[in-house]
């Protein structure tokens, strides 16, 4: 990756935007739409705590400027239409609720991100914004139901699988959230193997995907790609085996990792 996406809690911090016209009001509204509290000076900003800036000014001077002396006083900065000035960039976001998803390309095209996330509207129905919540609203009961951390990620994978009660592109799913609660059991443990046909990770089948995406350990054989390593679930421990190794017994999903017999195409 070429940047670390993250969300930034705004909500009552101060905010600096310098600038004027359509892109510098843009970002003001951007700020106060996530609670931020828009400053329009710099040296104000600064007394106030600020730690992060939007500069939009047409004159490319008068933006380096500001950037320069915006990190030099220990801000992040944003520039407009200038990335390499930037720390950090803005994606095109797609908002349900609690449900925020942010499209982002580095500041290479804002257009690319904006036609992804138009197309991701068509596909995340409205009702995710209930469904986010109602999961929120049950999580002591979630507990409750399964004490253990590995036992409930896979219940909830399992429910919010395509096809899956929770599926979050069904739209009725939502109300479905009081039934699944209630008959809600611990979902599959054991061990899966995924023999690697190719080095592309678009190659895995969908079964393969979804193994791994719910892989409580990944183990996996020396040659075996960091990219499709990579489609594993992010927090999944990886274990590293030699060729035809058995992996030790341990508890949730176990997913194997295997080269092929021939070298990789």
């Amino acid at each position: 990756m070429d940047s670390l996406p993250l969300f930034h809690r705004l909500t009552g911090q101060p905010v600096i935007v310098l600038g004027h016209g359509a892109a510098a009001e843009a970002k003001a509204r951007l700020v106060r739409r996530a609670g931020g509290d828009v400053i329009a000076e710099l040296q104000d900003g600064i007394d106030r705590g600020a730690r992060l800036a939007f500069i939009a000014h047409d004159d490319a001077g008068a933006a380096e400027a500001d950037a320069i002396r915006a990190r030099c006083a220990g801000l992040l900065v944003n520039v407009v239409d200038r990335p390499a000035l930037c720390d950090f960039t803005t994606p095109s976001l797609l908002e349900r609720g609690p449900v925020l998803v942010a499209v982002g390309t580095g500041g290479v095209s804002a257009g690319l991100a904006k036609a992804l996330r138009l197309r991701l509207e068509a596909l995340l129905p409205p009702s995710l914004d209930a469904l986010a919540r109602g999961l929120g609203a049950m999580r002591e009961r979630l507990r409750a139901r399964f004490p253990d951390g590995g036992d409930r990620r896979r219940a909830l994978d399992l429910a919010l699988a395509a096809g899956g009660p929770l599926d979050p592109l069904d739209p009725q799913s939502a109300g479905r959230l009081e039934a699944w609660i209630s008959d809600a059991g611990v979902a599959r443990s054991g061990l899966v193997e995924i023999r690697l046909r190719s080095a592309d990770p678009d190659d895995l089948t969908l079964r393969e995907a979804r193994w791994l995406g719910s892989a409580d350990c990944v183990a996996f054989e020396p040659g075996v790609p960091d990219a499709v390593l990579l489609r594993a679930r992010a927090d999944a421990a990886r274990l590293r085996l030699a060729s035809g190794e058995i992996p030790p017994a341990r508890d949730g999903l176990v997913v194997v990792m295997r080269m092929p017999d021939t070298g990789l195409t």
